[in-house]
């Protein structure tokens, strides 16, 4: 598309430099081509993505849709000026969360709202959210960009997304199945993802931390921002694979509220999910955080993750099994407990 004639110095002048959004769509085209799938009708530019409907083999298909943002999570990105792996983060906290009806992601689009559009910087925030897709087998169909001069600093941003995914309706995964016996499988995670950071920043005063930067040995040399950057991990095509070989009666995604909030969301009523608290990995960050806060156990697993980033149930006699095909997918998988009858839907012991 043709620009040349777009300009005006009134608005730039205000704040909001329309040259400088062109220049950021051309610079991120790059990243978007990389998420291009069999769904996909047209290029970046348009008022609206168009996205062909995947739906042969399906009796009747049903659309899935996810939306979430990042969080204060932003504000690590920014202390390190690092942008190119927080839309991992927006993607994931959407994806993952359509995984857990069994449907499969099929595109996404994203918002950031910033206070100075700055080509190379927003061109990198995207380049995060491509990476992002290429992980979930999603397809970047569209996004926004937009500049509020005196609503947040320059160097301000916020990002959000959303998902949309397919799932034929007999294979919805909706916990009615879900029996006493059944085995609840842990997917690790790969640190705090993004919830929980409001305390995080609390915990670590991480804008006036000078040690925040520096190689911590308890994290393995890492330091603590690096650390809290580490990016969401995204499950999806691993529990595509699980669907596709297990009988697997409910998937939990661990986010905001952890083990205590997300868990009783897979469990019918009448049924409790008793996890062994001995069995979690729990990632030396969650420590550190505990340790330094004087967090008490409770509300670390009613916060964050303490890595198990999510959580699958699936039969007694389809355990092994499971385990088989997540942990070939690169998945560190293991059982962290089973269901029980209790009205509590989830206990820690």
């Amino acid at each position: 598309m043709d620009h040349k004639n777009s300009q005006s110095a009134s608005y730039a002048a205000a704040g909001v430099d329309i040259t400088a959004g062109y220049r950021a769509v051309e610079l991120m085209k790059k990243h978007i081509a990389r998420t291009k799938n069999e769904g996909c009708l047209d290029d970046v530019g348009g008022f609206g993505g168009c996205f062909g409907l995947p739906i042969a083999g399906m009796e009747e298909p049903v659309l899935v849709s996810g939306t979430d943002g990042v969080g204060t999570k932003l504000k690590i990105a920014m202390l390190m000026n690092k942008h190119d792996t927080i839309g991992i983060d927006c993607v994931a906290m959407c994806v993952n969360d359509v995984i857990c009806c069994g449907a499969r992601p099929l595109f996404f689009l994203d918002y950031i709202a910033c206070g100075k559009n700055i080509p190379e910087k927003i061109a990198e925030i995207v380049g995060g959210v491509a990476e992002g897709c290429v992980q979930s087998g999603s397809a970047l169909i569209g996004g926004e960009t937009a500049e509020h001069p005196g609503m947040m600093p320059e160097d301000d941003y916020d990002l959000a997304g959303f998902s949309v995914g397919i799932v034929d309706k007999k294979k919805i995964i909706d916990n009615s199945r879900m029996a006493e016996g059944d085995v609840v499988i842990a997917l690790a995670s790969s640190g705090v993802h993004s919830n929980g950071f409001s305390l995080v920043r609390k915990v670590f005063d991480v804008e006036h931390n000078p040690d925040l930067m520096k190689p911590n040995d308890f994290l393995g040399g890492k330091s603590i921002a690096e650390t809290l950057l580490t990016p969401t991990k995204i499950y999806v095509k691993s529990i595509l694979a699980l669907l596709e070989q297990v009988d697997v009666k409910g998937i939990s995604h661990i986010t905001g509220g952890g083990f205590y909030e997300n868990i009783p969301r897979s469990i019918p009523d009448g049924l409790c999910a008793k996890i062994d608290k001995s069995a979690i990995k729990i990632l030396p960050i969650f420590r550190l955080i505990a340790e330094t806060g004087s967090i008490p156990e409770r509300d670390m697993f009613n916060t964050f993750n303490m890595g198990v980033g999510m959580s699958v149930i699936v039969p007694a006699d389809q355990a092994d099994k499971a385990l088989e095909i997540l942990t070939a997918k690169g998945e560190d998988a293991y059982v962290i407990g089973s269901i029980v009858k209790n009205e509590e839907k989830v206990i820690l012991e």
